[in-house]
């Protein structure tokens, strides 16, 4: 099965896991005046007095070419245009939408590095303020992709420094990104403010104190499950010493020491700031200190929910309670990093007000949970480990009616044992939380019936992801395969996009999905399927298919190639640990020839295996990418 990131540390040999649509071109023959954007949310203009008028004469109006006129309508409407699909949808009407699109746009998003150039991306849009980038394949995250297979930030960074000087987000996620990285990020905008590394690596603290000590407009310096290494580099304390323009500091994933005092300085000083997310380095003594400091907080990340060692026991604690109960705007709460469940009451105060509590860090049990849920009746978003068994579920589903998100992971993420949830902690969420639009549930058994009861009593689901943890579980209760419960998640929830399966499946299965999964984007399975067919029902009945990821399954070349009318609309598909030849590979290859097919090898199999270890394919308007490393064969 195929889920998310799990937002904790797991067992690596787990068998389970955690558009740009306008292509761009290069038929841009004529531009508008250099003048003619503005970024005034209301643009307008003026027209100026022709030769040989004076300060008394009436001015003559140069009479534009009727294309400028529509062009210069055209950009007052595209300023309040903020959707990328809609962006994406104007510029392919015709060359001068296509133009005056690229140049009201601000916000930059590739979803994956190599398929487009940092080259081809600025020369079409001239103007960005905000970049998001992707870079590896979701399985990253998951082992299953040799390290230092690329999307590398240094080649769009380096570009970025030479045609944006006016950039001010950056938000990354999936890349490789190093201190100089880092370094001439710092360097190269002097009106830097936000960014965001997501599941990145490369870089340590040496380069956030670059960042954090030269970008004196940083109002956003979050990083969210990314590696960095420790260089022993006290990067809090390089924050500058007046007042800041801090809104959200996120380190929890910053696995090292740092200068609590400085700290609590930059705190102190921070008067915007409204989420701060805590390493497991910070005790809950120190938390309150923060809490005194912060009581405007909106979004607070605990750190570790326990006393430091050099508190003697004896020692009277402060008042906890008080100080959350202070902070009267707090909505959201996370952390909880070696938890001591004595002091999980003081969160009392602020369960009313909580729209997000992420107990994913902590082995919270069913009578601890039971007095926080109760409180938690405007609760949305809800993150927990299963530690919490099916009676903690039905606590939930009893208080919870506004949940719109749960996530449900693992304390041991083993196959051969027996979970503490089951399909009755499911079943008691979809009848108690019907407004439900997405859910990740891991468990070791479960029910067609419980999984049917979802779909009718959660018509809005958007996302369902069900692990059910053991390869090729059936209905524990009638034996039979899983086929009916994700059929019936297809057919009755009309709204949804997002779909991971899991347990025994047969080729019926797909065909339910093929069927009725028309608005599916991403599709995510693991040991499921009994032949080619499966997969020729997902190609061949959801359009809009964008995302495929398939492990362990008994896929081969006959249903790759029969994807060949719709890869070029997809984002990717990976493939790994199927029955995929290289022959099969290459045909794709040499029938889409704008399509990138990537056969990656990895260091423990022999040159003699039949099938290939893992097939990565997306669409890119560049080619073949020039930096693949010896693992990588690119067809």
């Amino acid at each position: 099965m195929i889920t998310n990131k799990k937002p904790r540390s797991s067992d690596t040999d787990s068998n389970y896991m955690r558009d740009d649509r306008t292509e761009m071109s290069e038929d841009d023959d004529r531009s508008p005046p250099s003048n003619s954007i503005t970024h005034d949310s209301s643009p307008t203009r003026t027209c100026t007095p022709g030769p040989g008028s004076g300060s008394s004469s009436v001015p003559e109006y140069l009479a534009p070419y009727p294309d400028q006129v529509l062009e210069n309508v055209l950009e007052n409407v595209l300023w309040f245009l903020t959707s990328r699909k809609d962006r994406n949808a104007a510029s392919l009407v015709c060359r001068s939408w296509y133009r005056v699109e690229a140049l009201t746009r601000s916000d930059l998003f590739i979803g994956n590095c190599y398929a487009v150039s940092p080259k081809r991306a600025m020369s079409r849009f001239t103007r960005i303020r905000s970049v998001t980038l992707k870079g590896k394949p979701r399985f990253a995250d998951f082992n299953l992709m040799p390290p230092n297979w690329g999307a590398h930030f240094a080649p769009w960074v380096s570009a970025m420094a030479m045609t944006y000087p006016w950039l001010e987000k950056v938000h990354l996620k999936r890349m490789s990104v190093t201190d100089d990285d880092l370094a001439l990020l710092a360097e190269s905008f002097s009106g830097f403010k936000e960014l965001v590394l997501v599941c990145c690596d490369g870089f340590g603290t040496s380069g956030l104190a670059i960042v954090v000590s030269r970008c004196r407009q940083l109002k956003v310096l979050d990083l969210i499950e990314s590696e960095v290494s420790d260089d022993e580099v006290d990067w809090i304390s390089c924050f500058p010493d007046t007042e800041t323009c801090l809104e959200s500091l996120i380190f929890d994933c910053v696995d090292c020491p740092i200068d609590f005092d400085a700290l609590e300085r930059l705190v102190a000083r921070s008067p915007s700031l409204k989420k701060l997310r805590l390493n497991r380095y910070v005790s809950i003594g120190q938390l309150y200190r923060l809490m005194v400091r912060a009581p405007h907080l909106t979004h607070l990340g605990t750190g570790s929910f326990s006393p430091s060692e050099d508190v003697a026991q004896v020692e009277q604690g402060p008042d906890y309670a008080s100080a959350f109960a202070a902070c009267k705007s707090l909505v959201c709460l996370s952390g909880f990093r070696e938890l001591i469940p004595d002091y999980l009451p003081a969160i009392n105060p602020v369960c009313a007000n909580l729209t997000s509590l992420n107990f994913s860090y902590a082995e919270v049990s069913a009578e601890q949970l039971k007095p926080i849920i109760s409180n938690c009746h405007k609760l949305q978003i809800f993150w927990v480990l299963d530690s919490i068994c099916d009676e903690g579920l039905q606590a939930v589903a009893a208080t919870c009616k506004e949940l719109r998100e749960l996530r449900v992971f693992p304390v041991d993420p083993r196959e051969d044992i027996e979970g503490p949830v089951s399909e009755v902690g499911l079943q008691a969420i979809s009848e108690g939380c019907r407004k439900l639009q997405s859910i990740l549930y891991f468990c070791h058994r479960m029910t067609n019936a419980a999984v049917v009861a979802m779909s009718k009593n959660c018509p809005d689901l958007v996302v369902f992801r069900l692990c059910i943890m053991g390869r090729h579980q059936p209905d524990h209760v009638t034996g039979e395969p899983m086929d009916e419960g994700f059929g019936a998640i297809v057919k009755n929830c009309k709204k949804l996009t997002r779909l991971a399966v899991s347990g025994l499946l047969t080729d019926r299965a797909f065909a339910y999905i093929g069927k009725y999964g028309k608005i599916v984007r991403t599709l995510s399975v693991a040991f499921a399927g009994d032949s080619d067919m499966g997969l020729k029902y997902v190609l061949e009945g959801c359009p809009r298919l964008q995302k495929l990821e398939i492990r362990d399954s008994p896929f081969g070349d006959a249903a790759l190639l029969s994807g060949l009318h719709h890869y070029y609309n997809m984002r990717f598909l990976w493939m790994s640990a199927c029955k995929l030849s290289r022959q099969g590979c290459q045909q794709i290859a040499q029938a889409l020839p704008r399509l990138v097919v990537e056969v990656i090898k990895h260091e423990d199999n022999v040159d003699v295996d039949e099938y290939v270890d893992t097939l990565y394919m997306y669409r890119s308007l560049e080619g073949p990418r020039d930096d693949a490393p010896i693992f990588v064969s690119i067809l």
